[in-house]
C-alpha cells in the first residue's frame, strides 16, 4: 500500500528590500545609462550648447535623493555602485559589438563607432564625476537630514544637488575637455551645466516631495544615518571583519504610523 504524497507548502524567501525600493533603484540606474548614451548628441537650447544627456541625467540625482531620504545612505551606497557596474557593463558591451566584424551588407560601422564609441579620456571623466558626485550628494543629504532633524526637505535635496552636481560638472568638464576647449570657455561651460542641473532639481522639488511622502507612508520608514559608516567602500565593515568585531549599527529607522 503506497501512501499518498503530502503536498509541500513552499515558504517565500525573506525579502530584504521592498518592491518600491527596487523600482526607484531601477529608475536611478536607467536614467544614468540613458543619459550616458544620448550624451553624444549636442543640442542648442536658448543659444547654449549642451549634451542631450542633461535632459535626463538630473533625474538620477532626484532618485538618489529619494533613496537616501527614505532608505538612508547605507541603502543608497550599493545602488550607486550598481549604477557604476551597469555603466561599465554597457561600455564593454558597446565596445565588443563595435569590434565584431560587420555583415557585408551593413554599411553603418563608421556611424556606430562615431555615435557609440568612447574615448578613454571621456570614460575616465564620466566614471570619476559620477562616483564622486553621487556619493557626495548622498552624504550631504544624509548629514543635513540629521542636522535639520528631518525638517525642510527642500534644503537637503537642493543643497546636496548644488554640491554633488557642482563637483560632477567640474570634474567631467575639466577631465574631458581640458586642452580641447579654450581655457576661457571652461568655467562658463561648467557653470552653465551646474546651473541647469540645479534648476532642474528646483523645478522638480514638488515631485520629490510627493514621491518621498508616498514612500515614507507606504514603507513605514524614515531612516536617519546617525550611526552609519559613510565610507563609499565600507572600510569600517572590512576592518571590523578582519578584527572579528561586530560592525556598528548602520542607521536609525523610524517607523511611521500614519
Amino acid at each position: 500500500m503506497t501512501s499518498e504524497p503530502h503536498p509541500v507548502q513552499s515558504t517565500p524567501a525573506p525579502q530584504r528590500w521592498s518592491t518600491l525600493f527596487l523600482a526607484i533603484a531601477a529608475l536611478f540606474v536607467t536614467c544614468l545609462l540613458v543619459a550616458n548614451i544620448i550624451a553624444v548628441k549636442l543640442v542648442m537650447m536658448a543659444f547654449v550648447l549642451l549634451p542631450a544627456g542633461i535632459l535626463i541625467f538630473p533625474l538620477s540625482y532626484l532618485f538618489g535623493d529619494v533613496l537616501t531620504e527614505v532608505y538612508g545612505y547605507a541603502a543608497t551606497r550599493p545602488v550607486i555602485w550598481l549604477g557604476f557596474a551597469c555603466n561599465v557593463l554597457a561600455v564593454i558591451a558597446i565596445a565588443v559589438a563595435g569590434w565584431l566584424p560587420a555583415a557585408p551588407f551593413w554599411h553603418l560601422q563608421q556611424a556606430y563607432t562615431a555615435i557609440l564609441g568612447f574615448t578613454p579620456r571621456l570614460l575616465l571623466a564620466s566614471f570619476t564625476a559620477y562616483l564622486v558626485g553621487e556619493f557626495l550628494n548622498s552624504f550631504v543629504l544624509a548629514k543635513l537630514k540629521i542636522a535639520t532633524r528631518g525638517r525642510w526637505l527642500w534644503t537637503r535635496t537642493i543643497g546636496s544637488t548644488c554640491l554633488g552636481e557642482g563637483v560632477d560638472s567640474l570634474l567631467f568638464i575639466s577631465i574631458a575637455f581640458w586642452g580641447i576647449l579654450p581655457f576661457p570657455l571652461l568655467a562658463p561651460t561648467i557653470l552653465t551645466q551646474w546651473a541647469i542641473k540645479v534648476g532642474y532639481e528646483v523645478v522638480m522639488t514638488p515631485l520629490t516631495y510627493a514621491i518621498v511622502t508616498f514612500l515614507k507612508r507606504h514603507e513605514g520608514r524614515d531612516t536617519y544615518d546617525d550611526q552609519t559608516d559613510f565610507s563609499p567602500i565600507l572600510l569600517g565593515k572590512l576592518l571590523a571583519l578582519l578584527s572579528k568585531q561586530a560592525p556598528s549599527r548602520e542607521a536609525t529607522v523610524w517607523h511611521t504610523t500614519d
